[in-house]
């Protein structure tokens, strides 16, 4: 079988080809302003590849409602949303589509074929300019009764703010910039630190407490054996160490220490919500 994936971005869609278990072909294009727009793009990608076409995989923003066949919430990509689109992309390429929110596909991606393959309950956490995540129940995609289930940059903890809004690295750098007046990317805050500046290790040090209170918050409530790290930071070879440490410190203190998780940092990264696209399409 080979299938047309899709991951529709606010900026950009990525897409491949998907046939006997692995992806290939990856491109992208600017994401187009409307939805006709968006069709054709689809259409010439499918129209370039130089094999027959069974099916038409996709990994959206929002949240998707597999019996309404529509995308309910809000996103970057307005015309998406609250319409027929399952529907509409079928009567258009007459193939099947499927479509899943693109953090429940990188997370099938990881629980199919990545880190996960082996475990039954997982949480997979996106730590990106915000943060997602996606809950597996015995394997299975836990979507919860509102579509919600997984929505963990919502959690709060130590302060009112969300997890989204004060435990990611982006964020770590903005309050770097508004202390100092010198603007730096995430990723420069970790340079900064080992050459010694005192203010970047104490944010680093706070969005890695955040990162653990929220994994704590995760796990007392939903007890998996394993945690996934996904986004951007989670490229970084001790991130699951050093949240381990703190994870395991915070059940200590609470003399719950044995229900202690694996953590451990995704396999496909950029390419996750692709290939989580094709394994939905696969399942269902």
């Amino acid at each position: 079988m080979s299938l047309a994936v899709f991951d529709i971005g606010g900026t950009s869609v990525k897409h491949g080809i998907w046939e006997k278990q692995a992806l290939s072909e990856v491109s992208a294009f600017p994401t187009p302003d409307t939805f006709e727009k968006l069709l054709e793009k689809f259409k010439q990608v499918i129209d370039a590849y130089d094999r027959s076409i069974e099916g038409i995989a996709i990994s959206s923003p929002g949240a998707v409602d597999q019996i309404k066949r529509q995308i309910l919430g809000i996103s970057a990509v307005e015309y998406i949303h609250q319409r027929p689109i399952f529907d509409e992309l079928e009567h258009y390429f007459g193939l099947p589509v499927t479509i899943e929110n693109d953090a429940n596909c990188a997370g099938i991606a990881e629980v199919g074929l990545g880190v996960g393959k082996d475990a039954q309950n997982i949480a997979f956490v996106v730590l990106g300019t915000g943060v997602g995540g996606a809950l597996f129940v015995q394997r299975e995609l836990y979507k919860g009764s509102h579509l919600f289930g997984g929505e963990v940059g919502l959690l709060k903890s130590q302060n009112t703010e969300t997890f989204s809004l004060n435990g990611t690295l982006v964020k770590a750098a903005n309050f770097y910039s508004e202390q100092t007046g010198t603007q730096v990317e995430g990723k420069e805050l970790f340079a900064l630190k080992e050459n010694g500046d005192p203010t970047a290790a104490k944010l680093l040090d706070e969005m890695y407490q955040i990162m653990a209170n929220n994994l704590y918050n995760i796990q007392v409530m939903f007890d998996p054996e394993l945690i996934v790290l996904g986004g951007g930071i989670s490229r970084r070879p001790d991130l699951a160490a050093e949240l381990s440490t703190r994870l395991f410190d915070s059940l200590k203190k609470e003399g719950v220490e044995a229900i202690m998780p694996a953590i451990k940092c995704c396999k496909f990264q950029n390419d996750a919500n692709l290939i989580g696209a094709a394994l939905n399409f696969q399942q269902k």
